[in-house]
């Protein structure tokens, strides 16, 4: 009997999982956006200054030795003070006029949901303030009210919009008219679509590719989810069991035979499309580079996505990305 439910369970979680985003046209696609959905947080901000191996070692110098050495300490203080100051400068966000910032903006999203996460960056680097309300992905009660009954879903001042990219241009379109190009065959757009068309059907094969990284994935949402707690257990271990299964069939469906190697092949070639550049905008991200950031943030410290950084060159141009997009400008409620 629990193996029969939790195998209904399963099924109805690829169901409803499968309502991310617009963009494809195959419910594959759907499941394969969920697949991200899954995945770890991207907020780990870390300092680590520790200095105890200082003071035995100053209680050996003469006090000269000392100031001496107080001086230099002070000076790359002073100097690394400064490099973080030229970092935020070079790195700064670009709000739009005050004038042209929305006064009301909802977002309705999975928490790891890569193309909600690809709005996000978006939001976040123009700091546009924004509410979210994340939707159970089983009842989606939080979406009754719309027509679309996918995610994301961006309300602003009242007019709904939906499908990521969609989102990214209409809104992109009312605060930065000269930013965003919607459509036609330059750099920007080419690599915008890239990342719809191809990069995301990637990570799923990779992610879920044994099952121990499977249920990695689904600890992340079953901590961030409107979940009761019998839903939270279930959703983890049928979930990951559905999505385990799914990521094999996604694996043929693409042609993908080292799920790894097709994640490492596809931080190379965006790093090799920056040719040199801190960013594909050049000295600034453009809307490439934060739908590229948005759809891989999920994943940073999943297992994937640290190997990804470790055995490819993209490292340096995310956290780069990191510093631009900056915290984030979700109202806190």
């Amino acid at each position: 009997m629990r193996r029969a439910s939790a195998l209904a369970t399963s099924s109805l979680i690829s169901r409803s999982l499968a309502t991310v985003d617009g963009g494809a046209a195959v419910s594959n696609h759907r499941l394969l956006q969920v697949a991200l959905f899954a995945s770890s947080s991207t907020s780990e901000a870390c300092s680590r200054s520790r200095s105890r191996w200082f003071s035995p070692m100053v209680e050996s110098f003469s006090s000269g030795s000392y100031r001496a050495i107080s001086v230099g300490i002070a000076g790359v203080m002073v100097s690394g003070v400064a490099a973080a100051t030229l970092s935020q400068q070079v790195y700064a966000k670009e709000p739009p006029p005050p004038e042209l910032v929305p006064k009301d903006v909802v977002l309705y999203q999975y928490e790891a949901c890569p193309f909600c996460n690809k709005v996000k960056a978006f939001l976040d680097y123009y700091d546009i303030p924004y509410k979210v309300v994340e939707v159970n992905p089983i009842s989606k009660k939080e979406i009754k009210w719309s027509d679309y009954k996918k995610v994301p879903i961006l309300v602003v001042d009242g007019e709904q919009l939906v499908d990521s990219s969609v989102i990214i241009n209409k809104l992109g379109g009312k605060i930065l008219p000269d930013k965003v190009a919607p459509s036609g065959d330059d750099e920007e757009t080419k690599w915008r679509q890239w990342v719809d068309n191809h990069l995301v059907h990637i990570l799923s094969p990779n992610i879920y590719r044994n099952t121990s990284e499977a249920l990695e994935s689904f600890d992340y949402i079953t901590s961030n989810g409107n979940f009761s707690f019998t839903e939270r257990i279930t959703v983890k271990y049928a979930g990951a069991a559905a999505m385990y299964f799914v990521s094999k069939n996604l694996k043929k469906k693409y042609n993908i035979t080292d799920e790894r190697a097709a994640l490492y092949d596809a931080a190379e070639t965006w790093v090799n499309a920056l040719n040199g550049r801190d960013f594909l905008g050049g000295s600034k991200p453009n809307m490439a580079d934060l739908a590229v950031f948005g759809v891989l943030r999920p994943i940073r410290y999943l297992r994937s996505g640290k190997d990804m950084v470790e055995h490819t060159r993209i490292g340096e141009w995310y956290t780069r990305m990191e510093a631009s997009v900056g915290e984030s400008a979700r109202i806190k409620e």
